[in-house]
């Protein structure tokens, strides 16, 4: 499907930008607002998404996250790229199209991520669970280096249950994922299979690249570096390629279903 309209900033590209745009200007300022009136508000804990077993954890963060970031650079180097191709691929598709797109990849990065997160927390939850069951912190020693990556722990091995209890929830509490970077990832991989002889640069390396190996380049950087899990790396790889991976998946669909272009 090819759409005859062309325009720079096209409708949903648009919005899109503006509603990142208003969410990451309220997180910035809505606090300080509230608490003159002795409120207080924290945005990304609401609309950032929690881990699935955390308490905090509502289906909704699977899109809300979408429009929440963590400082200006975060905001501005997700809206750029989607300024960059969602306008041209906005413009191919069209809007509805678009829309769709957009969403089910930013949705299905955050799947991803959530799937990450259980098996990156897998033995951590086993032994908190193991601990509340023996009333003990003893079972939570093996797994101790990670709790005090988060934590200042004194006397692990003595803690009761109602302790461990507390400290698991403190703990499924901490990771939080936002941005649009899913969904980003998702509209770069549609760029490079829809214009795949298009040069594009990468701001650290400005060499002109096919689009489709500028894709494959990004694609094994972001595996890389899910899989190599860096000591202070707070970026969600794997919810990158989860963008990327629902991308490719749909797009398959669809050129199956119906003519792409």
């Amino acid at each position: 499907m090819h759409s005859s309209r062309s325009s720079l900033l096209p409708p949903v590209v648009k919005n899109l930008i503006a509603i990142n745009v208003i969410l990451w200007l309220a997180t910035l300022l809505l606090p300080g607002i509230l608490r003159k009136w002795g409120l207080s508000l924290d945005l990304t804990d609401i609309l950032g998404m929690h881990y699935w077993s955390s308490e905090k954890f509502k289906l909704p963060q699977l899109i809300t996250y979408m429009f929440m970031h963590g400082g200006f650079s975060h905001l501005f180097f997700n809206m750029f790229a989607l300024y960059m191709f969602g306008g041209v691929i906005e413009n191919f598709w069209g809007p509805k199209r678009f829309l769709i797109f957009y969403f089910v990849t930013g949705i299905g990065a955050g799947l991803v991520q959530q799937v990450f997160w259980t098996v990156e927390y897998h033995k951590v939850v086993v032994a908190f669970n193991e601990a509340i069951a023996a009333n003990s912190g003893a079972p939570l020693l093996p797994v101790e280096h990670v709790l005090t990556k988060y934590f200042r722990i004194s006397g692990l091995a003595h803690f009761t249950a109602p302790q461990v209890i507390e400290l698991k929830n403190l703990f499924l509490n901490l990771p939080v994922t936002v941005g649009a970077s899913g969904a980003v990832f998702g509209l770069l991989l549609a760029f490079g299979w829809l214009f795949p002889d298009v040069k594009l640069m990468l701001l650290f390396f400005p060499i002109p690249i096919k689009a489709r190996v500028f894709v494959i380049i990004y694609g094994i950087a972001e595996l890389f570096l899910g899989v190599a899990n860096f000591s202070g790396d707070s970026v969600a790889h794997f919810a990158h390629l989860g963008g990327m991976l629902f991308g490719i998946i749909l797009i398959l669909y669809w050129k199956r279903k119906t003519k792409l272009y």
